[in-house]
C-alpha cells in the first residue's frame, strides 16, 4: 500500500493507455511520455506497461506499508527519501514507513513514480489508465488526493541501487506532413518547418497549443469531423497549431497539417509552458529509425537492470 501524505500537483494513475476502442468514442488516455514510463518499469523489472503515477510539475509526499523498490523517471525531480536526496532514473528501496517527497520538477513537465510490480488498481477496458474526462479507470477515475491509499501489486524486495542517464531532452520535434498539408500556402509550409513555436499555458493533456506566425490555407476549407490521434497537428481558424495529446478526443474537424513522429511524443510532452519547439520534417522511414533508437535505449535499461539483480 502507498499512502498519499500530501499533494500539490495533478497526479493520477496511467499505463500505456487503451487501444482499439476509439471507434466507440473511448479515448486512449495513458502516459504523456510512454518512453519514460517504460524506462521506469524496466529499471524495476516490471512489465513495460505497468501502471505508475504521472505527476505534472508539482510535488507530493508518499509513504509505503512495506519495503518497496521505486524510481522516478520523466521530468527530472528534486526528491528526498526521509530527507536524503534521491535522483531521477535511479532505482531505490523505500523502507516501510519511510516518506518519499517529490518536491518539484526541475526539468521537464511530467514525472513518473514507478514501484515494483506497479499499482494494483482495476483494469477498465483493458487498461489501468485514468480517463480524466470520462471519470473512469486509475484510482476511482480521478486525480490523487491527500489521504488516498493506493494498493500495490506486489510486496517489494531489496533492490540493488542502479540507474541510467535520462533521455536527452530536445526541442526539435520530428513530424510528417499530414492529409491537409497541401491545402496550406507555400508560406505556411515554410513557417511550419523554419519558425519556433511557443507552448501556451492553456495547454493540457488534451492538446498543446502553440503561438507563432499564422498558418494560412490557400482557400477556406470546410471539413466533416474525422479521426484524430495523439500527435495530430491541427490548425483551427486562428491559424495557430494545436498538437493533440494523450487525452485527445477521438474526432476533430480542423485541417491536419502534420503529425508528430510517435518516437518524439514523449519529448514533446516534456516541453514546459513558455518553451519553444521546432518542427523537423521526417519520412515514414525516418520515423521508424527514431523508434528503433528509442527501443535501443530501453534495451540498454533492461540489460542494466537484469545484471544488477
Amino acid at each position: 500500500m502507498m499512502y498519499v501524505a500530501d499533494i500539490q500537483a495533478m497526479a493520477h494513475i496511467q499505463d500505456l493507455g487503451r487501444y482499439g476502442l476509439r471507434r466507440y468514442g473511448i479515448g486512449h488516455a495513458g502516459a504523456m511520455d510512454t518512453l519514460s514510463l517504460r524506462a521506469g518499469n524496466l529499471l524495476l523489472g516490471n512489465p513495460e506497461g505497468a501502471a505508475a503515477v504521472e505527476i505534472a510539475l508539482g510535488g507530493m509526499s508518499v509513504s509505503f506499508a512495506h519495503d518497496t523498490p521505486f524510481c522516478i523517471t520523466g521530468a527530472v525531480y528534486e526528491a528526498q527519501l526521509d530527507g536524503e536526496p534521491v535522483y531521477s532514473y535511479w532505482r531505490y528501496t523505500a523502507r516501510r514507513g519511510q516518506t518519499l517527497k517529490l518536491i518539484r520538477a526541475v526539468q521537464g513537465m511530467y514525472g513518473y513514480l514507478c514501484v515494483y510490480g506497479g499499482f494494483n488498481v482495476p483494469a477498465v477496458l483493458g487498461s489501468r489508465s485514468t480517463d480524466l474526462r470520462a471519470g473512469f479507470g486509475g484510482f476511482e477515475g480521478r486525480c490523487l488526493r491527500k489521504g488516498d491509499e493506493i494498493p500495490l501489486k506486489h510486496r517489494g524486495f531489496e533492490a540493488k541501487h542502479v540507474g541510467i542517464a535520462p533521455p536527452t531532452p530536445s526541442h526539435r520535434i520530428h513530424a510528417l506532413p499530414s492529409s491537409e498539408y497541401g491545402a496550406f500556402t507555400r508560406r505556411a509550409h515554410s513557417v511550419l518547418w523554419q519558425n519556433a513555436w511557443t507552448l501556451q499555458s492553456d495547454s493540457n493533456r488534451m492538446g498543446y497549443r502553440f503561438d507563432g506566425e499564422t498558418l494560412e490555407l490557400e482557400t477556406p476549407l470546410e471539413m466533416l469531423s474525422h479521426a484524430v490521434q495523439f500527435g495530430t497537428v491541427q490548425v483551427p481558424p486562428g491559424g495557430k497549431p494545436i498538437i493533440l495529446m494523450a487525452d485527445t478526443q477521438t474526432t476533430g474537424g480542423y485541417p491536419k497539417i502534420a503529425c508528430v513522429a510517435a518516437a518524439d511524443l514523449g519529448r514533446l510532452a516534456q516541453i514546459r509552458f513558455g518553451g519553444k519547439i521546432f518542427f523537423k520534417m521526417t519520412t515514414p522511414q525516418g520515423a521508424a529509425q527514431l523508434q528503433r533508437q528509442n527501443q535501443a535505449y530501453l534495451n540498454q535499461i533492461r540489460r542494466i537492470a537484469e545484471n544488477a539483480r
